[in-house]
């Protein structure tokens, strides 16, 4: 046999067809599905951070009403209006604990066990012995000589840091200020 009948026994060269765009391969589904998961839980994290600015922010508001009452009280007998904002703010104290830590059983709490609960849950760096001393007896207490704006600031850095860090004291500030 000639070379040239061997040649013309050979076909033509087919050229493969198109490469499809569907059904894609493992490794984009595998893609897709880490970026599906990626985006549910930055979506999930974006919400429960919402969530604990606005209980974060609600509880700031109802200390700052706190203090407003007692800013804005025009009784002459100072020492009833500290001992009602020093139970006033413990019952603020009290109920967001309760929120943040169900299951360290705060509501039993009281005296130094609460004055260390504190001391070790959030940022109390503004606690020094006259508030402790306050919000351990204040309940007890006929007399109560405790710096309300002390007190204040306390409760805003404790609830600010048990839910957020210090990011939203700042915040806060501004807004009231």
């Amino acid at each position: 046999m000639d070379s040239e009948e061997l040649l013309a026994q050979l076909a033509d060269i087919h050229l493969p067809g198109e490469i499809s765009y569907w059904p894609p391969a493992l490794g984009w589904w595998i893609l897709a599905l880490l970026l599906l998961g990626g985006g549910v839980y930055l979506i999930h994290r974006m919400v429960q951070l919402r969530n604990l600015r606005l209980v974060c922010r609600h509880a700031l508001a109802e200390l700052d009403n706190c203090y407003q009452r007692f800013a804005r009280a025009d009784d002459a007998d100072l020492n009833t209006l500290r001992l009602r904002y020093l139970n006033e703010f413990n019952s603020v104290m009290r109920r967001v604990a309760l929120v943040h830590f169900p299951q360290a059983n705060v509501a039993s709490l009281g005296g130094d066990a609460w004055v260390d609960f504190i001391r070790q849950k959030g940022d109390s760096s503004g606690l020094n012995d006259e508030i402790a001393a306050a919000l351990s007896f204040g309940r007890f207490q006929t007399q109560c000589d405790v710096d309300v704006d002390a007190m204040n600031s306390l409760g805003q850095a404790w609830i600010s840091s048990l839910y957020l860090g210090n990011q939203i004291i700042s915040e806060h500030e501004e807004q009231v200020g």
